[in-house]
């Protein structure tokens, strides 16, 4: 597992609670601050994979 993968899923958790948090008090900007994050916290989780992909495929 790369060390992108950790963190993009660390971020994407965080945002998670952050959007749920700004659902639930109705505080949009946090919401959307949240979603933001959470979606950045995907992409960081798959440039890890492909990262970690390239690294076995060059073992070989």
């Amino acid at each position: 597992m790369h060390k992108d993968q950790i963190k993009g899923a660390a971020k994407e958790a965080v945002g998670s609670v952050k959007e749920a948090a700004g659902k639930a008090t109705g505080n949009d900007r946090l919401a959307a601050k949240g979603a933001a994050e959470r979606v950045a916290g995907k992409v960081e989780k798959g440039v890890g994979g492909v990262k970690d992909s390239a690294r076995s495929a060059l073992k070989k």
